[in-house]
């Protein structure tokens, strides 16, 4: 978990968006895979937004 402290919002932010691409293009062939990227995506964007707040402070 130390690994992920040390990355930057936008590192975060970027994994988000590159779920959310492979979920889109996931979505026809495998619906649990799409539903799974969906979530890491959401789940990255909402670590990033928390990194970012943090380091504000």
């Amino acid at each position: 978990m130390s690994s992920f402290g040390k990355l930057s919002p936008m590192a975060f932010y970027f994994i988000s968006v590159i779920a959310f691409v492979l979920a889109n293009v996931i979505r026809e062939q495998s619906v649990p895979v799409y539903y799974l990227s969906l979530v890491i995506g959401l789940v990255f964007f909402f670590l990033g937004l928390y990194k970012r707040v943090n380091t504000k402070k």
